[in-house]
């Protein structure tokens, strides 16, 4: 037989073969299932559950006893509004905001600028500076509260070791939220810190290396290269800056529990004062929804606008 009368085999059709894709798309899809519902239970029983409570609490004149029955429709967001202590409490909530990013944020970055290298004394000088931030907020207050105690405190002991009076500066309506400030810069700085450590660490040494051949000095090189760097970091810090100086609350009730003359209310502590300890809970709900609007809208715009570049 030659080889021109040997019948051609036929191909033998095997499995079709599944692009990897589906099988990828598989696995994602089993492990959103998977993970989905425990995450979506979570967040509806801790978020979505009580922001929706809040919101129709809000319309109720209600003390937190029995089934909220007296509807008072936009009572409760027009006394807000109207009361003279929200305005303090929003003005306060404002002047955080502005300390945070003119003060704790460049105070923040100068100390990382001089202690972000690897070695053991910076290692040192971070957890000093961070210790802080790690310490409990009411702990924080109480420790503070006491070094501005008039009779007993820290300002006390200067006061006396310079022969002048004692000044109590938790007690005076011109002074007792500059103290807030004070301590509410020197409890954050140390994350910000971190941050931008974190980030620097990460800008190339050629890219400095390069800048001092060229002739530039440590001001220039921090200005034109490792600032531009570490842009994102920046962006990054700016926004848990703001988002947390609107929830500001552990700290001041410790320190000063909105006092003098409710002179140191943040919107938070205003919300609980005014709110839960008095049981006008559809009143507070009322101070929920403004702060979750303020919250939720802020997060939006600044996104919108800053963070675009951080992804970048």
């Amino acid at each position: 037989m030659s080889l021109s009368e040997i019948p051609a085999l036929a191909p033998v059709a095997g499995p079709k073969s599944r692009p990897l894709r589906k099988k990828g798309s598989g696995g994602r899809l089993t492990a959103i299932l998977l993970l989905l519902p425990p995450a979506l239970i979570l967040f509806s029983l801790f978020v979505i559950l009580p922001l929706t409570e809040s919101g129709y609490y809000a319309f109720f004149d209600w003390n937190g006893y029995g089934q909220p029955e007296n509807f008072v429709g936009l009572r409760n967001f027009e006394q807000v509004v109207g009361h003279g202590v929200f305005h303090t409490a929003l003005g306060n909530t404002a002047k955080i905001v502005i300390a945070s990013l003119l003060i704790q944020m460049p105070l923040a970055l100068f100390l990382a600028l001089l202690i972000y290298r690897k070695t053991p004394t910076n290692s040192l000088f971070r957890l000093i500076f961070f210790v802080p931030y790690i310490l409990a907020e009411v702990a924080a207050g109480l420790i503070w509260s006491f070094v501005f105690d008039g009779n007993y405190g820290v300002t006390a002991s200067l006061a006396q070791s310079m022969g002048i009076e004692n000044f109590f500066i938790l007690a005076d309506r011109d002074w007792a939220f500059v103290a807030v400030l004070t301590v509410v810069i020197w409890k954050y700085f140390g994350f910000h810190m971190m941050i931008y450590i974190a980030a620097l660490q990460g800008v190339p040494e050629d890219m400095i290396e390069a800048a001092q051949i060229e002739g530039a000095n440590k001001v220039q090189i921090v200005r034109y290269v490792q600032i531009p760097q570490i842009k994102p970091a920046i962006i990054v810090s700016a926004f848990f800056a703001i988002i947390g100086s609107l929830q500001v609350f552990d700290v001041i009730i410790p320190l000063t529990n909105g006092g003098p003359s409710n002179q140191t209310h943040t919107i938070v502590t205003y919300l609980y004062t005014f709110g839960l300890t008095r049981m006008k809970i559809g009143f507070g709900s009322a101070i929920g929804v403004l702060l979750f609007i303020a919250a939720v809208g802020v997060a939006i715009f600044y996104q919108r606008i800053f963070m675009k570049g951080a992804k970048a």
